[in-house]
């Protein structure tokens, strides 16, 4: 008999010390985003639920996604990617409804939808390579990018066939950055006369700027953090556009609760602070920036999301105008 006590004492302890890890488990997080491990890190330190960061391009996100969820293997119990990929997953059921109080202070539009919180936004602004860009060249408008000084000195995304190119580019035509479609219009041609060289996204941007293979080019300001001590900065314009960001639960994760802690945590304001501060994106949570000089002051506009039709429509008009053909 005493032995047999001594035996379910040992299992109760075995199921405790076991049992415990396995309520409390991992969750598996889905981002596009680059360099989060810190904010991964920063919750694994202060919870009992182990998050893992798996990093997925946006050009293969929602494949990548629907794929898994129709098969049923989808391993996310949290996903994170542009705005236009969270709206298709939630059309496709991949995503489960949650109202977080963690971003009662964000903006409204930010909160408008019961299932997609919107956190940040994609900014986009011209950089340039501050060793090799005299201060009196450096770019205060974006009608400055048209100027023939920088005829093969540029870098940009793909704008015939990069989707958020293709958003950025009609989101200048329709916050009117240039006055009226005929001063866009000129934009766009005075770009294309400058021969830029296109790269597939906004990642592979920094590299030939901070090489001096090219001067400036369209992308990140979030690269002055991430790529540091590269040689960038960005040409301060008044206004910037950008795809917003989006974070929610996953339809079929098996840990609701863990997810919805971890969405909480990942809108706090010390996580937008890492996320600002080590990653240099554009957040929402009230009174954080970047540590990125000027940033604090400028408009930044959140872009509206297009249709695939018309990010296919808008790819073949920016074909000709950038290809000629």
């Amino acid at each position: 008999m005493k032995k047999m006590l001594i035996l379910l004492l040992g299992l109760v302890l075995v199921f405790a010390t076991f049992g415990g890890a396995l309520a409390a488990g991992e969750i598996n997080f889905y981002a596009n985003i680059t360099a989060i491990q810190p904010i991964v890190d920063d919750f694994n330190a202060g919870h009992k639920t182990e998050a893992v960061y798996t990093r997925i391009s946006t050009s293969k996100y929602l494949a990548t996604v629907l794929t898994e969820f129709s098969a049923g293997k989808l391993k996310a119990d949290v996903l994170q990617s542009p705005l236009p990929v969270m709206e298709i997953l939630k059309e496709k059921g991949v995503l489960a409804p949650y109202k977080s109080p963690a971003a009662a202070g964000y903006p409204a539009w930010a909160q408008k939808d019961d299932t997609i919180i919107q956190f940040g936004i994609e900014y986009v602004a011209p950089i340039y390579n501050k060793d090799l860009v005299k201060p009196e060249d450096v770019p205060t408008r974006y009608e400055d990018l048209t100027d023939p000084k920088w005829y093969n000195k540029m870098v940009m995304p793909d704008p015939a066939s990069h989707a958020t190119t293709i958003s950025w580019l009609v989101g200048l035509k329709e916050a009117k950055i240039f006055g009226d479609d005929e001063g866009w219009m000129k934009f766009l041609k005075g770009l294309a006369a400058n021969k830029p060289m296109f790269v597939k996204s906004f990642g592979p941007t920094p590299a030939p700027i901070e090489s001096g293979e090219k001067l400036l080019g369209i992308s990140m300001p979030k690269y002055i953090i991430s790529k540091a001590p590269a040689p960038l900065d960005w040409a301060k314009v008044d206004t910037l556009l950008g795809t917003p960001r989006g974070i929610a639960i996953s339809a079929n994760t098996s840990n609701p609760e863990a997810a919805k802690e971890f969405i909480d945590y990942w809108l706090s304001q010390n996580a937008m602070q890492l996320l600002a501060s080590k990653v240099g994106e554009y957040v929402l949570a009230p009174g954080v920036f970047p540590p990125i000089d000027g940033i604090n002051k400028v408009k930044v506009l959140p872009i509206r999301s297009l249709s695939d039709e018309e990010i296919s429509n808008w790819g073949k008009e920016f074909r000709t105008i950038f290809y000629g053909k």
